[in-house]
């Protein structure tokens, strides 16, 4: 009787984490803000465990403007520094930089693909690729997909986008939907992303 009952992906383990998978990973987002935190959030995890940067994730939006690509993009070597200095992110100063070059990027993917949902999405042409998860079809690290994508970012200068880390990026937007067979949230539809809205002001 157990079997048959809804269960969620196995690494959804925590508060936070329930909270992320449930609402947030394998959701679609088109939302160039969004898919730029996403980016620069996966690129901090590169050593870490993601629960770590979910932990700091509001203290990221803070130094990040919100993730506002144009701001960023727009921050100074004392911006760094300042940022270095502040405990509420991980301080790897390397990463820290890697935001922002990855914000003036995004700016110039931007002008020349119409938006960087357009563009990322091209991957993937434009829809979700959909593979449940399970013994005898585990999670890859990386795909043919994200492979090309790191070597499309890399191309515009950006930097921790490994493929390993652009299949967590693609996984985290909904490129990919790696939801593990009879996962709730691969049988729930979802349309709305609850951080969405964090922005609107």
């Amino acid at each position: 009787m157990a079997d048959t009952q809804q269960t969620r992906c196995a690494w959804a383990t925590t508060d936070a984490m329930v909270q992320y998978h449930d609402h947030e990973w394998g959701v679609p987002s088109r939302d160039d803000q969004h898919l730029f935190e996403m980016l620069v959030l996966e690129g901090a995890q590169a050593g870490l465990s993601w629960s770590t940067i979910l932990n700091k994730r509001e203290g990221y939006r803070a130094l990040f403007a919100g993730f506002e690509i144009d701001k960023v993009a727009r921050f100074t070597e004392k911006d760094i520094e300042r940022i270095v200095q502040d405990a509420r992110i991980v301080r790897n100063r390397a990463k820290i930089e890697s935001a922002v070059l990855n914000a003036r990027a995004v700016k110039q993917i931007q002008q020349e693909h119409g938006s960087f949902a357009a563009f990322v999405w091209s991957f993937v042409g434009g829809t979700p690729i959909d593979t449940p998860r399970d013994a005898k079809n585990p999670t890859p690290a990386s795909t043919l997909e994200s492979d090309a994508l790191s070597k499309a970012l890399k191309q515009y200068g950006c930097k921790f986008v490994g493929t390993t880390i652009c299949y967590a990026f693609m996984q985290a937007t909904g490129m990919v939907n790696d939801h593990a067979v009879g996962c709730l949230s691969r049988v729930k539809p979802k349309t709305k992303r609850k951080t969405a809205a964090k922005s609107a002001t």
